[in-house]
């Protein structure tokens, strides 16, 4: 069959013939694009900003301030640091992955074929859990932010809207789901950037007060917060607490794995999104902690008493508005925060897609009701969506207590799950690198190299694990059930379901040298033979403003 497909891909690759029937074109294109049911339609422009509005949501504009509170402007910046450089770890073994097998279902799928069944198992039902569970995480915290206005916004009415916006947009095409991601990831491109204009120019002195701060917070109250404890134990206690925020803040890879499967040309507008991932992790998270740490002081009581829930409870619980009405800016609050429910309410959009094909990918492998497979003419996998669909429900919790106690509950459940989906890509990778090495394979042909492999990977295994064991530690100062199992409840589910499927399926490792590396390949090369490579970025985006036609053309 996979020798079928290379020949269809020459067929559509040489036959020039005038004889060669449009029709038949439009055929064989729509049967190389659609992949597991589902279609090949985002664009090169699409899939770089949902790598970007993936990648950014509420914690880097409201939760970092737990990091600012907990550990002071100098633990902040360097738990974002040294958290960002060790995340392009697993950034590297993703790239080199996705790229040579763009998939659908990324590394989930690939933990399957190329470990252990019971490993893709794992490691799939624990990233649908993840995506699932911050969906409800999202609506709270817009909640939230829009206590700002108002503190008398009804919740229920807020968490059903975004229920029904969110299924509007992912019911259609996946393209549409792309084009609404494009415009929401440029409003938090705008926000970002508008916020680092903000603190550049108010610390030089372009504020009403006339007062070049510069960088006076980190002399007073301090560069470095006292936590638990006092002293150097407190100041080492603050800065895990940073560094913790952080780890819960920065993510990437695991979005552009996800959307490989729908891709246009993914061999090259995957491996673009993998490398400029890291100029992201720079610029966005790196940059925010430092701005985050220079517009206000880690003692500030407006902050503290929000994140406490000791205050009045209204709103301005980003560090950014709460800078802004302490200096007396006036209209920049407010348009600073209605970016940020669109970039929040974005990062629920990208929550609800990354699940539901999550669970559809868990469907193809046999690991999920085989049900979940059935897809619309579109492409949308409906079943898999239905079931997402649930989860938002949860943010009606919200209803009965204080919406930062909620966010604040659902950001350690899910913790846990975003450190073991690195884990889980690092290790895959350790195996495809062995299976590599014992089929023949030359890195140094694949469409993608990683750097410093297999030394990144292992690394990267030992670094996440670590976080892992001691993110919690606090819950065992004052040991209390329910908090330890908010912290851990995932890394004990992933037990049980690693063990389960062993017991009752009883898969074995999969050998280097049986290790499936064709898999997809033939049908993927046959799908790019048979199209024209995509537009350049700005090219694509310079199309999209100015509403030029773009067509894509059978080869």
């Amino acid at each position: 069959m996979k020798t079928d497909e290379i020949d269809s891909a020459s067929r559509l690759s040489t036959d020039k013939s005038p004889n060669y029937s449009n029709e038949k074109q439009s055929h064989e294109l729509a049967e190389y694009e659609d992949i597991d049911g589902l279609h090949r339609r985002l664009s090169n422009r699409q899939i770089q900003w949902i790598a970007i509005g993936g990648s950014i949501g509420t914690a880097l504009f409201v939760s970092i301030g737990w990091g600012l509170v907990e550990g002071g402007p100098g633990s902040l910046f360097l738990g974002f640091l040294i958290y960002c450089s060790f995340l392009a770890l697993a950034n590297s073994c993703m790239a080199e992955m996705s790229v040579f097998m763009p998939v659908v279902g990324g590394w989930v799928r690939m933990g399957s074929k190329w470990v252990d069944e019971a490993y893709g198992f794992t490691a799939g039902w624990n990233f649908f859990l993840y995506e699932a569970v911050l969906i409800p995480f999202e609506i709270s915290a817009l909640n939230l932010v829009l206590t700002y206005w108002r503190d008398d916004i009804p919740v229920a009415a807020v968490v059903a809207a975004c229920i029904v916006l969110y299924g509007i947009i992912n019911l259609f095409a996946v393209r549409a789901y792309g084009e609404s991601e494009f415009w929401l990831a440029s409003g938090k491109i705008l926000l970002i950037f508008m916020l680092f204009a903000f603190t550049f120019v108010t610390m030089v002195g372009g504020n009403p007060q006339k007062d070049a701060y510069g960088f006076r917070y980190w002399s007073h109250p301090g560069s470095f917060a006292e936590y638990l404890h006092k002293g150097t134990l407190g100041r080492f206690e603050g800065f895990l607490g940073a560094f913790f925020q952080a780890s819960f803040t920065c993510v990437g890879p695991e979005y552009v794995a996800m959307v490989a499967g729908e891709a246009i040309y993914p061999r090259k507008t995957i491996k673009t999104a993998f490398k400029t991932m890291y100029y992201r992790f720079g610029l966005f998270f790196i940059m925010g902690s430092l701005c985050v740490g220079i517009i206000l002081p880690y003692d500030d009581k407006t902050l503290v008493n929000v994140l406490n829930n000791e205050g009045t409870g209204t709103g301005a619980s980003s560090p950014y508005v709460i800078a802004m009405k302490n200096m007396g800016i006036s209209v920049l609050p407010d348009l600073t925060n209605a970016l940020m429910v669109t970039s929040i309410f974005s990062a629920g959009n990208s929550y609800v897609y990354c699940a539901t094909r999550t669970l559809y990918s868990l469907s193809i492998d046999g690991h999920a009701p085989r049900f979940l497979q059935k897809t619309t003419k579109a492409g949308v996998p409906i079943y898999c969506f239905c079931v997402t669909m649930i989860f938002p429900f949860l943010s009606f919790l919200s209803a009965g207590r204080a919406a930062s106690e909620g966010v604040k509950w659902l950001a350690n459940i899910t913790q846990a799950a975003q450190l073991l989906d690195y884990i889980f890509m690092c290790t895959i990778y350790i195996f495809f690198y062995r299976a590599l090495k014992a089929q023949g394979y030359n890195r140094d042909d694949l469409p993608y190299k990683g750097w410093g492999q297999p030394y990144v990977a292992y690394v990267g295994v030992v670094f996440f694990s670590v976080v892992l064991g001691i993110y919690g530690y606090t819950s065992l100062v004052t040991f209390d059930v329910g908090t330890f199992m908010t912290y851990y409840a995932m890394c004990f589910i992933c037990v049980v379901l690693w063990v389960g499927f062993k017991v009752i399926k009883r898969s074995k490792f999969i050998k280097a040298s049986e290790a499936d590396l064709v898999w997809e390949r033939p049908k993927i090369d046959a799908y790019e033979a048979s199209i024209d490579p995509p537009l350049g970025l700005w090219t694509d985006i310079w199309q999209t403003v100015t509403m030029q036609k773009k067509k894509q053309h059978v080869v």
